[in-house]
């Protein structure tokens, strides 16, 4: 029962966080130059692990590694999902008009 206790007490604080626009997580290591890196090797049609071993963590405590493929798909979808959302938004716009 304290387990469960604890687990809606963290929830809790996670919701109010997002609420307040505070991150929970550790510090990005992604940048725009990495970014625009993975999607040029993803044109090349390289793997999620081919992808990360080629670009490298230019900032923070981790500067020198490779980002892990799971990095690399998060910010590949995020891309993705942020230029589905723009089209969607200019496609509403031109309905208004």
């Amino acid at each position: 029962m304290e387990g469960e206790y604890i687990r809606d007490r963290t929830l809790e604080g996670h919701e109010s966080a997002h609420k307040n626009g505070i991150a929970i997580g550790g510090a990005t290591v992604t940048d725009e130059a990495m970014l625009s890196m993975a999607l040029h090797l993803r044109g090349q049609d390289l793997s999620l692990r081919e992808i990360a071993s080629r670009l490298v963590i230019t900032q923070g405590a981790k500067r020198g590694r490779h980002p892990s493929p799971a990095t690399v798909m998060r910010m590949l979808r995020d891309h993705d999902t942020s230029i589905t959302e723009l089209g969607a938004g200019a496609d509403d716009a031109k309905q208004r008009l």
